[in-house]
């Protein structure tokens, strides 16, 4: 089964990805669509940051409620099959082992992950001597877990810090950073936000309507300005404000990657000079529901960047939840952020174990 997967999802097959890739890069929003974004966003008023507090007698159970339900789609796709699959054999064969890599391989887990995760399960299996499929299911989180777990430390501990945020148009950037700007400044951070994508005016509309949603100040030029002149101007700010975090916002681009990759070396040029004593990091934010896609996207990206975590988006409005267990263990980026609704707080700090346990909680 294994080889027949392999076939289809060949060399050619990645290539193709990899153009419709660069293809749908290049299709901006247009004025008017932008305008609609910031006409509806305007509307929704204030973003409900005493949500932040939601349901404090749950705790984390709250946070961990949203998760199981934002995961719903996926969780149908993987544990929903995989149950299905393990309640009908009586013993553990070769069978098995197949049906499972073929439900991992078609939930966007990505061929080489399946094939890993199903060759240790089997090891396992042997060493344990295990013979009920049924016992076979907590073997299989154990080792999406340890593909997941990452010992990085928790985002926004060290100060002061600047966040780049990069990533292709429509992947949910700008909304990312003002719940990213929003979260930090409710866990008592000084926050300024960078509208460095300076390629069309509505870009820069669009930051500053999060930005007064979060509360937080923002710097920002003309359109068509030099992307490095607003993160110069915006460094600047951060020292004499003193604040603890300062989040840049890049253009979203792919499709003439030389420039994107001069324009980011620039960005890092003046960040590296200006506010050498700066933690830095740079997070790629990527829509899940794009499956293997984002990981075609992470690669061109880590091309012109060095990528320290991901944001990944839109996960509840997918089946395809599998491509973050694809991109961790493929790239070894570690995932700082998911997106499991259009709430403030549905945008959670990742947890490797709240996420697998989701994903296969009945």
């Amino acid at each position: 089964m294994a080889g027949l997967f392999k076939k289809f999802f060949n060399k050619a097959h990645e290539e193709e990805q990899k153009e419709e890739l660069l293809q749908e890069s290049e299709e901006q929003l247009s004025d008017e669509e932008i305008e609609a974004i910031l006409v509806e966003e305007m509307d929704e008023g204030p973003l409900e940051v005493e949500s932040e507090h939601a349901d404090e007698a749950g705790g984390s159970d709250f946070f961990f409620s949203r998760l199981k339900e934002g995961l719903l789609k996926t969780r149908k796709n993987i544990a929903g099959k995989i149950n299905n699959v393990l309640s009908g054999f009586k013993s553990v064969d070769e069978d098995l082992f197949e049906q499972l890599e073929e439900i991992l391989i078609t939930s966007d887990v990505g061929i080489s992950t399946s094939i890993s995760i199903l060759d240790n399960l089997r090891e396992k299996v042997k060493e344990q001597k295990i013979k009920t499929p049924a016992e076979i299911k907590d073997l299989l989180k154990q080792e999406i877990l340890a593909i997941m777990e990452d010992s990085t430390e928790k985002f926004g501990e060290k100060t002061p810090a600047v966040i780049l945020i990069i990533g292709v148009n429509g992947v949910g950037k700008t909304t990312s950073i003002g719940k990213i700007a929003s979260k930090m400044k409710n866990s008592g951070k000084k926050i300024i936000i960078a509208a460095a994508d300076t390629f069309r005016a509505a870009a820069i509309d669009q930051l500053e309507v999060w930005g007064n949603r979060a509360g937080v100040d923002i710097i920002k030029h003309q359109e068509g300005s030099d992307p490095a002149a607003v993160i110069f101007d915006a460094i600047n700010s951060a020292k004499s404000k003193k604040a603890d975090m300062l989040i840049c916002d890049t253009a979203g681009r792919l499709h003439n990657k030389k420039n994107l990759m001069d324009e980011l070396k620039k960005i890092y040029r003046v960040i590296e000079r200006e506010y050498p004593e700066a933690h830095k990091e740079t997070l790629l934010v990527l829509d899940a529901a794009t499956g293997q896609n984002a990981i075609s996207q992470a690669k061109l990206f880590k091309e012109a960047a060095d990528i320290t975590g991901l944001v990944l988006t839109k996960l509840d409005g997918t089946a395809k939840g599998g491509i973050v267990i694809a991109i961790k263990s493929e790239l070894g980026i570690p995932v700082k952020f998911i997106g499991v609704g259009e709430k403030i707080n549905d945008l959670q700090d990742f947890a490797a174990v709240d996420f697998v346990n989701a994903l296969f909680d009945d």
